[in-house]
């Protein structure tokens, strides 16, 4: 009975003019939106690895110089651009896709494409994630609004009820025929998404199990969300009285979902745990390196305590008389003090990062949306967690790359020896950074809550349509 129910429903939305028009829509929106993010990401992938081909190419090559001079030369590092962002951009424009790396302090990321944006192009960005956050809803929302009340309005209710179906089986049938109406849709979209995968070169730099395995996360996720709005709007319909009550309802509980409470989680987050302005935080790190974490240990005091405990430690009376330059010591303590302040400054804006996500979190069971997106950047690579990670590697390089310089100078050169310089040899000596990417499992770990919280939400509204639908009558 269920078949001939889902049956029926899907004929009757197949040849429905207002599905067929809307359904073309939408798909073409996404068609278009996943079409420019793999163009976008084709072209920054390739700007990125021209940039780390070349800031290689000019390390290496800067000629003859003292280390200290190479350490403050410096590199950039580019934070590799994901496959999935062609399908959900996250929020990778908005934190910076590179940051430059050179000795006494870590800097923040540049280059955010969101700042360089004009506000038209801001507000019109379209994703395919976009599109099957806000816009798919919206459909399903035309496709389920009227399954009841337009019958029991058309007194065809009647009807079938007296014909012995049961209120569940009428319920999953016209359930399973929307599913239908929107596997038509969808799967040809999969389709597209997946010939955009392969186009951009498939699993490179990403293998094949991985990047398959967060495709299926991705469909998991979207298949809760959508589902739970499928059997929402049938809720709905069998509760309405008339079809446009339905649809005034279902509106606002769209309008709740994608705009009123995120809107709201944005702003509670602001509030809960704010975060300084980039001329701010760059103004208390250069506080910090000149007067000390404490406010009251200068450079010239930290320097003079270094000088007595070094001279003590070799045993010499002067450093002209160390067997090792203290310049290179001296500089590589500054180093070390720089970085416990990049670590402890840096550390409390990533606190903040995260304080943020997980208020987000408490406003997700009142927003599925909010669940569904912070899944769908992870297993995207484009979230929050993916751009920290970037940084630290980048910070744990910088590091090893200035430790290396300041090494040279204290065990290859004499202290007051300003003319010593290295070549090349040393500039090979410091590898190519490379990024560790996250597992795919990690990431699915880490979104957990999420799932649950998805299949909480397809749960709640099954469980409600099914409760309107034995409920239903006809008149």
């Amino acid at each position: 009975m269920i078949r001939a129910i889902a049956r029926k429903e899907w004929v009757e939305l197949s040849r429905d003019g207002r599905f067929r028009a809307a359904g073309a829509l939408v798909f073409l929106l996404a068609t278009v939106g996943v079409a420019v993010g793999a163009l976008h990401v084709r072209e920054s992938r390739a700007e990125r690895e021209a940039g780390a081909r070349l800031t290689r190419q000019h390390w290496l090559e800067q000629g003859e110089k003292n280390p200290h001079s190479a350490a403050h030369y410096g590199v950039w590092a580019f934070k590799p651009e994901s496959l999935l962002s062609a399908f959900d951009r996250g929020v990778e424009p908005y934190l910076g896709v590179a940051v430059y790396l050179e000795a006494h302090k870590r800097n923040a990321t540049q280059y955010r494409p969101a700042a360089d944006a004009t506000a038209v192009a801001r507000f019109g960005e379209l994703t395919g994630a976009g599109v099957l956050q806000l816009l798919v809803p919206l459909l399903i929302i035309l496709l389920t609004y009227s399954a009841f009340s337009a019958e029991r309005e058309q007194g065809t209710l009647r009807l079938l009820l007296s014909s012995g179906v049961r209120r569940h089986q009428l319920v999953l049938g016209k359930a399973l025929g929307v599913g239908l109406a929107l596997a038509a849709l969808l799967v040809p979209l999969i389709v597209v998404v997946l010939g955009m995968v392969v186009w951009l070169g498939g699993g490179a730099g990403l293998p094949w199990g991985d990047l398959l395995g967060r495709l299926g996360g991705l469909g998991l996720g979207y298949g809760l969300y959508l589902a739970g709005f499928v059997f929402l709007g049938l809720a709905v319909s069998a509760c309405a009285r008339t079809s446009r009550g339905a649809l005034v309802v279902l509106w606002g509980a769209w309008m709740v979902n994608a705009l009123l409470v995120p809107r709201l989680a944005v702003d509670a987050a602001r509030a809960w745990a704010p975060v300084p302005t980039a001329q701010d935080f760059a103004r208390k790190l250069a506080e910090d390196y000149e007067q000390g974490l404490s406010g009251h240990d200068p450079a010239d005091h930290r320097q003079a305590a270094l000088e007595r405990e070094t001279l003590a430690r070799y045993g010499a009376t002067s450093l002209e008389t160390l067997p090792v330059n203290f310049r290179g010591i001296a500089l590589q303590a500054g180093e070390e003090y720089s970085n416990r302040v990049g670590a402890l400054r840096f550390g409390e804006l990533e606190a903040r990062y995260h304080a943020q996500e997980r208020l987000h979190r408490v406003f997700a069971p009142l927003s599925p949306m909010l669940a569904l997106r912070q899944l769908s950047a992870s297993l995207a690579r484009t979230d929050l967690s993916t751009h920290l990670r970037f940084a630290r590697h980048a910070e744990q390089y910088r590091q090893g790359l200035v430790k290396r310089m300041n090494d040279a100078v204290t065990f290859r050169s004499k202290y007051g020896d300003m003319a010593y310089k290295a070549d090349a040899s040393l500039w090979r000596e410091v590898p190519e950074l490379r990024l560790e990417q996250e597992r795919f499992s990690d990431a699915l770990g880490s979104q957990v809550p999420g799932l649950l919280l998805l299949g909480l939400w397809l749960s709640w509204t099954m469980v409600f349509a099914l409760r309107a639908g034995a409920r239903l009558s006809a008149v």
